[in-house]
């Protein structure tokens, strides 16, 4: 029945095509004889309709239908075709003037038409064949220029948005010519002013009918000469700090700013990429290659039985979807969040159905859960992912860091240790060096839990941590919260106007800590090269200005002071830490310089830690950070 109906399908299409070409072929044929009549009409009025004419006619046109059959001229979907394509109709259009006129002048003695009928008929023909494939860009114009001439609406009189385009490079080739085709139905049309472009090469240089009027440091001045309504940002191979150089360009105009997708990039997503997008804060920062580097194997991860932990969450997830992609044999996806966990299963098993992906329901706080886990898949290689982090929540609830963060954490540290993982990598947090907060001083024991259970040297588990500051578009951060408040018309609330962050985006991140995982020989901490500070006031601002709204009259930005546990700016590392390369430009190892940890006695006092709970919060945040501090004299946690 399925074979039935396509094949019925296939012959309907055929037959449409087939119809198609011929009602094409039957327009051309009349075209190009009407134009041979109508030059012979002038030139020779008395021999119009002479038999021999008209047979010599209608040879001529069955071989220039030949020729346009032959170069593809009927398979064009002219309707959304460039200008240049026009080509494609002059050339078989040439050598069917060239045969005629030699068939005339070398193998006839009697020329039945003259030769200058032959030039001008065809020169006539061409440019009626080319009217008619362009004829609803035709009508356009002819549209406008019967409103100026008698009703006085000049194009610059109607609602149209004039563009200038930054890149005269392939992707503002590709977004020009779709200005040009025409935009999308119910849209307000586009009028193309010119492109800039840095390329000294480019400048004065036409395409796509547009010039290239000036460098990037020219746009203020540009936009305000022509007039610009959108600014539309056509470059992909640009650093962050670049890219924000030139958003500080275009920021002091009055215009929309709009990014063009990496539409040759996106080609490969079933996904249609828009014609144009919003500016991003991933833009600000730039956006990584997320390829292998070649320094670094990847089959101490690839082809592995791999469990992620806090499976569910913004870090979690990235790292099972590229786990994925490696692929791993095995992926074990650990976390308590039954939604979340589903969603991320069905979405995983939809893009890589024959991947071996199991989803585990449990709470890494309890020990049996995750032992059971751990005997019942036998994983080779952990990524530790799941933890609380939202730092005022754990302000107020300590013992819950210290269950979840520490506790969870020593579980899921002990169960690999027993079971023999090959590697062990904790997600750690630029809020453990020099921890100021219940958050950061739970990451920091956890470092240096595995740093002690690394000194037991029991097994052949390799304990490493992977530190990074902020993550762009995790939940809680600050990008999803700016934009919350400023679809809520605000105010933004930030907490100091000096206060700064490091940033990453989720995809870069998760790909350089699993470049770390294989960079690992043991008992290290990598630290992962966030690029520049960034004010959050200044993040604020430009998330606002992107909008096409003005911090603090259209949107006001309001401060509210420092909670308990935060920094004013956060470190990446501490006084005793050495920053060494690697083999890979964004990882760095930190080396302890001082090198006296004894981790018998912070196990024993991490011990003792878990079971303190009778003297209330304050005195076991002081204990936390306590214990904490690496480069203090071994602390004594009192006994219960």
């Amino acid at each position: 029945m399925t074979s039935n109906k396509h094949k019925s399908n296939t012959l309907s299409s055929l037959s449409k095509s087939i119809f198609h070409i011929l009602q094409s072929l039957s327009l051309d044929a009349l075209i190009i004889a009407a134009a041979y009549l109508a030059t012979l009409s002038v030139r020779s009025p008395a021999e119009l309709f002479s038999p021999l004419n008209l047979t010599y006619i209608g040879g001529a046109t069955a071989l220039t239908l030949a020729f346009l059959l032959f170069f593809g001229v009927y398979r064009r979907m002219w309707s959304r075709s460039s200008g240049h394509e026009a080509i494609v109709v002059v050339i078989p259009m040439l050598l069917a003037t060239v045969i005629i006129g030699l068939v005339e002048v070398l193998l006839l003695h009697e020329r039945p038409l003259p030769l200058s009928v032959v030039l001008v008929g065809n020169a006539l023909a061409l440019a009626c064949l080319v009217a008619v494939r362009y004829r609803s860009r035709l009508i356009v114009g002819m549209g406008w220029r019967w409103r100026a001439v008698w009703l006085g609406k000049f194009p610059l009189e109607e609602a149209v948005t004039r563009v200038l385009i930054v890149g005269a490079g392939q992707s503002g080739q590709i977004v020009a010519l779709q200005f040009k085709i025409g935009p999308p139905p119910g849209t307000q049309p586009y009028q193309i002013v010119g492109f800039v472009d840095d390329d000294p090469a480019k400048q004065g240089k036409i395409l796509e009918g547009y010039r290239v009027l000036g460098p990037c440091s020219a746009i203020p001045e540009l936009a305000e000469i022509y007039n610009i309504d959108l600014i539309a940002i056509a470059i992909h191979n640009i650093s962050g700090t670049g890219f924000r150089n030139l958003l500080q360009m275009c920021e002091r105009t009055k215009a929309q700013i709009k990014v063009v997708p990496d539409l040759t990039g996106s080609m490969n997503l079933s996904k249609k990429a828009p014609l144009l997008r919003d500016i991003t804060p991933e833009d600000l920062i730039g956006r990584a290659d997320l390829s292998h580097h070649q320094a670094i194997d990847l089959g101490h991860v690839r082809g592995k039985v791999t469990l992620v932990t806090g499976a569910a969450g913004s870090i979690g997830s990235e790292l099972c979807r590229q786990l994925c992609l490696l692929p791993v044999s095995k992926l074990i996806m650990l976390d308590n969040n039954e939604s979340a966990l589903h969603e991320l299963h069905i979405e995983l098993q939809t893009k890589f159905p024959s991947l071996n992906l199991i989803p585990v329901l449990a709470d890494i706080t309890v020990r049996e859960l995750v032992e059971a886990t751990f005997d019942d898949y036998r994983p080779q290689v952990v990524f530790h992912a799941a933890a609380y982090k939202h730092v005022p929540m754990l302000e107020r609830h300590p013992s819950e860091a210290v269950r979840v963060n520490i506790g969870g954490t020593r579980n899921v540290a002990e169960a690999a240790r027993n079971y023999q993982v090959n590697r062990f990598v904790l997600i750690s947090t630029d809020k453990a060096v020099n921890p100021s907060g219940v958050m950061g001083a739970s990451k920091r024991i956890c470092e240096l839990m595995l740093r002690a259970m690394a000194q037991e040297g029991i097994g052949p588990t390799l304990f490493t941590s992977v530190r990074f500051g902020n993550v762009l578009g995790s939940r809680g951060s600050v990008v999803p919260t700016f934009n919350h408040q400023i679809d809520n018309g605000g105010p933004v609330t930030v907490t100091d106007p000096n206060m700064t962050r490091y940033f990453m985006s989720i995809p870069e991140a998760v790909n350089l800590v699993i470049h770390a995982a294989c960079l690992t020989k043991g008992n290290e901490i990598f630290l992962l090269r966030m690029g520049e500070e960034v004010r959050i006031v200044e993040l604020a601002e430009r998330m606002i200005r992107l909008r096409g709204l003005r911090p603090n009259v259209d949107i006001e930005i309001r401060y509210t002071g420092m909670r308990p546990g935060e920094k004013l700016h956060e470190e990446l590392h501490n006084a005793s830490e050495r920053l060494c390369d690697t083999v890979h430009p964004n990882i760095v190892q930190l080396q302890d310089v001082n090198g006296h940890f004894d981790g018998p006695a912070f196990l024993a006092n991490l011990d003792r830690l878990q079971l303190w709970d009778s003297k209330g919060p304050a005195e076991l945040v002081q204990l936390m950070r306590k214990l904490a501090q690496p480069d203090e004299s071994p602390v004594q946690v009192p006994q219960l």
